[in-house]
């Protein structure tokens, strides 16, 4: 594949020529970061390990010069971090057993430009070839600008499709804001009660983040385990692990329709919800 940026690839961990790897997928997921995929979307990994039916690629948009270093990496340079980081993702797309990895090398000032055409134009040759069931990304609702950047070059990716080529559906999922809030009516819950080890051990390849001084690894299987627990008050847990995520597949059906009303529209029913609460028990 031709991408704007010629320092971007695609790995291909079982060694398949690219174009057959990618025809493969069902599910796809587009991260800002390397690590995004394995916090947010380790479901779909889940669902598709081992499948021979149901194939996971994951897609990196940004290049990860800006990590926070400390540790052993404290004295990286940008291009270090950069290198370590590929390297890492390459090893969880392994472990995963991906059927193939994007890396599009942007820095993240593109990816927060709303004027810039490069990565939506990347994006959508990915889905193209992919041509996935399911597209998962950050939730429109993070508090990451990068992230949010993501989501919303994704959603004009999409838009950018023939009606034909485009999923069945699109979520939009956790990382640096939760979606515990959203009412009940309007969460995606993703099951992760089975192959915790396989969950950790791809959100423990990323050493330079762990060692780095962010423990990614016991915060997102703490919040899987406290999404399960905290979902229903009157009853007994029915999951050990639960993701939830925001249902954008309206964004693509209707492209005319307003992304920030939308979002709007969940943070209303919030609001609705904590209040009609209150006037109902007060």
């Amino acid at each position: 594949m031709n991408f704007h940026l010629p320092t971007a690839e695609i790995f291909i961990p079982d060694g398949l020529p690219v174009e057959q790897a990618l025809a493969r997928t069902t599910h796809i997921a587009i991260a800002a970061h390397q690590d995004d995929i394995e916090i947010m979307a380790a479901a779909p990994i889940i669902e598709c390990f081992q499948q021979m039916d149901r194939w996971f690629s994951g897609v990196v948009v940004t290049d990860g010069r800006g990590s926070p270093r400390a540790d052993i990496y404290q004295n990286y340079t940008d291009e270090a971090m950069r290198q370590v980081r590929f390297k890492e993702q390459k090893k969880a797309a392994i472990v995963g057993e991906f059927a193939a990895l994007a890396l599009l090398d942007y820095p993240s000032k593109s990816v927060k430009d709303g004027r810039n055409p490069q990565p939506v134009e990347d994006l959508a040759a990915l889905l193209r070839a992919a041509h996935p069931q399911f597209v998962y990304t950050h939730n429109l609702a993070d508090k990451h600008d990068t992230h949010v950047g993501v989501a919303l070059k994704v959603i004009a990716a999409l838009r950018s499709l023939p009606a034909e080529e485009r999923p069945q559906k699109v979520y939009g999922c956790e990382v640096w804001r939760d979606l515990d809030w959203m009412v009940d009516n309007d969460k995606v819950g993703m099951n992760l009660s089975q192959h915790e080890n396989l969950q950790s051990a791809l959100l423990g390849v990323f050493d330079s983040q762990i060692a780095g001084g962010k423990r990614y690894d016991l915060a997102s299987m703490g919040r899987r385990r406290a999404n399960a627990t905290y979902f229903e008050s009157h009853g007994v847990d029915n999951a050990f692990g639960l993701s939830y995520a925001m249902d954008l597949t309206p964004l693509i059906e209707n492209p005319q329709q307003d992304v920030a009303a939308f979002v709007q529209e969940h943070i209303q029913r919030f609001a609705q919800d904590v209040a009609s609460r209150l006037q109902r028990v007060g």
